[in-house]
């Protein structure tokens, strides 16, 4: 797809550097609570080193989350 071509704020009213960080956060939020599921599997079948896994990978989500919800809470804020 032309990038050129693209919605870049006109129609939705919501520049793209924007959405793309509140898509971000939502991504990174909804991949904490997926990989909590991921955690539970892991366990119920005995494998402690895949839940300490998707522990790790939960935490650099919930920090994804956090470093996003901060710049976007800046950025609203101008």
């Amino acid at each position: 797809m032309d990038p050129s071509s693209q919605e870049t704020g006109k129609v939705t009213g919501t520049q793209d550097k924007d959405y793309n960080l509140i898509w971000f956060v939502e991504q990174c939020l909804s991949n904490v609570l997926r990989l909590e599921n991921y955690i539970a599997d892991a366990e119920r079948a005995g494998d402690s080193e895949l839940a300490s896994f998707f522990r790790r990978a939960q935490g650099e989500s919930r920090k994804g989350a956090e470093q996003g919800k901060e710049l976007l809470s800046k950025r609203l804020l101008k």
